[in-house]
């Protein structure tokens, strides 16, 4: 842990200055042009879009100088992922993985003040389906693959975009990629643009931290079933499915998870506590210094955003019972979401589950995700962090984060290459909208990304 906390400690350190790093209008024009045509794009579950996006920006490579032998789309049923690989000299190592993904959640027309399928720039922000989940970075990292490649840049390492189709539902481009086409993926470590990301004060609006992320929870889904005879409802039975389903929901609701932590949890807590008041900033503090606090483990349980910091939680989403009105049930279902914390399986909350509920109440996992161990801190990666988020952002503090929900970056870990999320974002958490009605990102957010990636890049694979 002294080790860890010396890392950190030097990662904050700002970095020193150098010129200002300037981004030609061509680029930022691309960029904005390529944002534009893909937020277009409806590339959400079952309208077989991802495929003509993945086409689209094929067609961006190939016009930027990429041969199309390093140009792979990969279909996967309706959907696909691109992968693009940058060759350099081999002399930096293995290469670096690049990782966004093309799909978006749904998004009604009729819900949203603006068409969600229009980028729409309006009171200093871009609005639209994807803006920051994350269509934004996917226009980034293409627009700065091109850039340097009209520099005539050559990185020490190749580095490689890997832009997956399914996100936001099965993952199974991913999963595709690890286990049958390791050979285009493999890599030293990947930097994944759907996770970690910088927040600006709510009031002033100026730069407050930058979170890198380097661990990620799963996302696993039961269901929860009890079953029984049924029967007229003018007899009424002692034993009723709703009511047994019931009492399991609630003593699922009282139930906590152990505590759990490592490097990254607390080092997060650490640099949290300083900008957070009142009794969540201590309780913060605290639990950073000792993590077998209790109080402040009981502190950290009642804050949504940082619960699932402290330990694997489970929660009711959805439930279905009965089959008429006047008749007893004979199944009632709830649906419960878990988010596991690294370090434990899915069968060890499933039997956590089953021995919560009883032995009346069946419980079946509807996926098996693997669960990625924490990414090891690397210094040289924390640093070129430090350098791209300074080069738009001087002296913001870097800190180490974990994530409550999961990414395709939990399957390239689980696969054995390291990730760290590094997303080029800065909002005010009142505006992020991420999966809700007018999904928003700051305009001044997304041009500063063109300068953040051109950096990062440059620095993990530029001239030793």
């Amino acid at each position: 842990m002294r080790q860890f906390l010396a890392l950190c400690a030097a990662c904050v350190v700002p970095v020193a200055a150098g010129a200002p790093v300037q981004v030609p209008q061509a680029v930022r024009a691309q960029a904005l042009d390529i944002f534009r045509a893909i937020i277009a794009m409806k590339t959400s579950e079952g309208l077989h879009q991802v495929p003509a996006m993945a086409e689209y920006l094929a067609g961006k490579f190939r016009d930027g100088g990429f041969p199309n032998e390093d140009i792979h789309i990969l279909p996967y049923g309706e959907t696909a992922s691109l992968v693009v690989r940058y060759r350099g000299t081999g002399k930096g190592g293995k290469p670096i993985l690049l990782l966004s993904h093309m799909d978006v959640v749904t998004a009604n027309r009729e819900e949203w003040e603006r068409d969600p399928y229009t980028l729409i720039e309006e009171n200093g922000f871009f609005f639209g389906r994807g803006t920051s989940d994350i269509k934004s970075e996917i226009a980034l990292l293409t627009a700065t693959f091109v850039r340097l490649k009209a520099e005539h840049f050559v990185p020490t390492r190749d580095l490689v975009i890997v832009f997956t189709g399914d996100e936001e539902t099965a993952q199974a481009t991913t999963k595709d990629l690890v286990e049958k086409h390791r050979d285009l993926i493999d890599a030293e470590y990947a930097l994944n643009s759907d996770g970690g990301g910088g927040s600006f004060d709510e009031d002033s609006g100026a730069p407050l931290m930058y979170a890198m992320q380097g661990a990620e929870k799963a996302a696993v889904t039961f269901e929860l079933t009890v079953h029984n005879p049924g029967g007229h409802s003018s007899y009424p039975r002692i034993d009723n499915a709703i009511y047994e389903l019931a009492d399991a929901l609630k003593a699922v609701q009282a139930y906590r998870f152990p505590v759990m932590w490592n490097d990254w949890t607390i080092g997060s807590f650490k640099a949290s506590a300083a900008a957070t008041p009142g009794e969540l900033g201590r309780a913060m503090a605290a639990f950073a210094a000792n993590p077998n606090d209790a109080a402040a483990a009981d502190v950290l349980y009642t804050s949504p955003t940082n619960v699932g910091r402290t330990r694997t939680t489970c929660i009711a989403t959805m439930l279905k019972a009965g089959h008429a009105n006047n008749a007893l049930p004979q199944t009632a279902t709830a649906t419960i979401n878990c988010r596991v914390f690294p370090g434990m399986s899915v069968d060890e909350v499933k039997t956590t589950l089953q021995g919560i509920v009883g032995d009346k109440v069946e419980v079946k996992a509807l996926n098996n995700p693997p669960i990625a161990k924490p990414s090891p801190i690397r210094p040289d990666v924390m640093a070129a962090v430090t350098k791209a988020v300074h080069s738009v952002y001087p002296g913001t503090p870097i800190v180490p984060d974990q994530v409550a929900y999961a990414t395709d970056g939990a399957i390239i870990s689980a696969g054995g290459i390291p990730t760290y999320g590094v997303s080029s974002t800065f909002s005010k958490d009142s505006d992020v909208f991420s999966h809700g009605l007018n999904e928003r990102l700051p305009v001044e957010s997304f041009y500063k990304g063109l300068t953040y990636y051109y950096v990062l890049l440059k620095e993990v694979a530029g001239k030793r």
